[in-house]
C-alpha cells in the first residue's frame, strides 16, 4: 500500500507561531505575521509539490480567505499539485457547483479534489444567510451531493427535495476526471451522508483507538450501502531530525499562547455544535497539562485553534512510527500541516517522507524525477 500525503495552504494567514481560529472563531493576531498573499502561498504549493505532497487543503469560513478563488489564482504556479477546494453545499446551487468544479478540472489539468464542509456552527452559517439547523444541514448536503454526481455523470437532473430543487438541470462538458469528494463528520447523521455519498472520510487525529471506532463505524455504514470507502485524517506536525528538538518547538508554540487568547478562544469553541470539535475539546480540556495524549500525539494546538487541534511530535522516526501505527487501522490518506507551513513542509518532507519511501510505504507522485533524498539521520 502506498500512503498518500496531503499540504495545507494557511488562507487564514501565517506564522512562526500558531494562527488560531475557525469554527466560528476569528484567525488570531499571528497570522498577519505572513499574510495570505498569493505570491506566499504559491510559495507553500511549490515546496509541497516538490516534496511529493499530493495535494493541499484550503480551509473554509470567514476566518480565511475564499477557498475557490484563491486555489485558482495558485494554480498557475504549480504543475502537479492538486487543490483539496473545501467549500460549503449551503452557499452556491448544486449546479452551479458542479459546472465550477468541472471548468476547475478542465482550466487545471484535473487538479481538483473537493471537501465538503457542511458547517457546525449555525451562527456563522447565519451570517452567510444560511438558516438551517445542522441535521437539516447534513439532510441537504445529501440532496446537493446527489445532484452533483448525476450532473457529473452526464445525467439531466430533476430532483424536488426536502431543501433543494432543480429543473433540467444539466452540463455542457463533465468534469474529466470526475473530482474526488472528501467529507468528515461525527454525528449520526454525518456518517450517514458520508456512507451514502462520498469518496475519502476524513477524521480529525484522534488517537489510534478512537480513530479505528470511527473507521468500524463508516465502514459499517457504507457497506450497508453497497460502498467503500477510503479513510483520511488531518493532523499537524512538528517533526526534527531529534526527538528532543522537536518538543522543544512544541514547548516554544505553548509559551507563545497569551492566556487571555486561550481562554477566548475556548469559550468560542465551546458554543460549537460540530460533534468532532467536541471531540477535540474533550481532549485537552483548556488544560496546558498533559497535553501528550498518545505517544507523539499532542493536542496544544486545539488551545487555540479550532477544528484540527493535535500534532505529531517527534523525531521523523517516531513520527513515521505514528503514521505506520495509523495506516495499519485504515488510513490511507494525511492531510498535515505546521507552522509554519513554508518550513515545516521541508521538515516533514525531508525527514520522513524518505523513511516511509525506504519501507516501500510511500512513493513520490512525480516518479523519479521525483526520487525523494536518502535518510540522513538515524533520529
Amino acid at each position: 500500500m502506498s500512503l498518500t500525503f496531503h499540504w495545507f495552504l494557511p488562507t487564514n494567514g501565517d506564522s512562526r507561531h500558531v494562527v488560531g481560529g475557525g469554527h466560528g472563531t476569528p484567525a488570531t493576531a499571528s497570522g498577519r505575521d505572513r499574510p495570505p498573499t498569493v505570491g506566499y502561498l504559491s510559495q507553500i504549493a511549490r515546496a509541497a509539490e516538490d516534496l511529493g505532497f499530493e495535494g493541499a487543503l484550503t480551509p473554509t469560513g470567514a476566518w480565511c480567505e475564499d477557498a475557490w478563488l484563491t486555489t485558482a489564482m495558485v494554480s498557475r504556479h504549480t504543475e502537479r499539485l492538486k487543490f483539496l477546494v473545501a467549500f460549503r453545499p449551503g452557499f452556491v446551487s448544486p449546479t452551479l457547483a458542479a459546472q465550477m468544479a468541472s471548468t476547475f478540472q478542465r482550466q487545471s489539468g484535473g487538479r481538483l479534489l473537493l471537501n465538503v464542509v457542511t458547517g457546525g456552527e449555525s451562527h456563522e452559517q447565519r451570517a452567510y444567510g444560511d438558516f438551517l439547523d445542522k441535521d437539516d444541514r447534513y439532510r441537504r448536503t445529501g440532496e446537493f451531493l446527489q445532484i452533483v454526481r448525476e450532473l457529473w455523470e452526464g445525467k439531466t437532473v430533476d430532483l424536488k427535495g426536502e431543501h433543494l430543487r432543480v429543473e433540467d438541470a444539466r452540463l455542457a462538458r463533465v468534469p474529466d476526471p470526475v473530482p474526488e469528494v472528501y467529507f468528515g463528520g461525527s454525528s449520526p447523521i454525518a456518517g450517514e451522508i458520508a456512507a451514502r455519498h462520498v469518496d475519502v472520510y476524513l477524521t480529525w487525529g484522534e488517537p489510534p483507538a478512537r480513530v479505528a471506532e470511527k473507521i468500524a463505524w463508516i465502514r459499517g455504514l457504507a457497506a450497508r450501502q453497497g460502498r467503500t470507502l477510503r479513510f483520511g485524517i488531518r493532523l499537524h506536525v512538528i517533526t526534527r531530525d531529534t526527538s528532543e528538538a522537536a518538543w522543544a518547538e512544541a514547548d516554544r508554540l505553548l509559551a507563545g499562547f497569551d492566556p487571555a487568547t486561550v481562554a477566548s478562544v475556548q469559550a468560542g469553541l465551546a458554543r460549537s455544535e460540530s460533534e468532532g470539535q467536541r471531540r477535540m475539546l474533550a481532549l485537552h480540556g483548556g488544560d496546558r497539562d498533559g497535553l501528550e495524549i498518545h505517544p507523539n500525539l499532542w493536542a496544544g494546538i486545539g488551545l487555540v485553534r479550532g477544528g484540527a487541534g493535535t500534532a505529531l511530535v517527534g523525531s521523523h522516526t517516531e513520527v513515521a512510527d505514528r503514521i505506520k501505527e495509523y495506516a495499519a487501522l485504515g488510513i490511507e490518506e494525511f492531510v498535515l500541516s505546521g507552522y509554519p507551513h513554508l518550513e515545516e513542509a521541508y521538515w516533514f518532507g525531508e525527514g520522513v517522507l524518505p523513511r516511509l519511501a525506504a519501507e516501500g510505504l510511500w512513493t513520490h507522485p512525480a516518479g523519479e524525477k521525483g526520487e525523494p533524498v536518502q535518510v540522513p539521520f538515524a533520529g
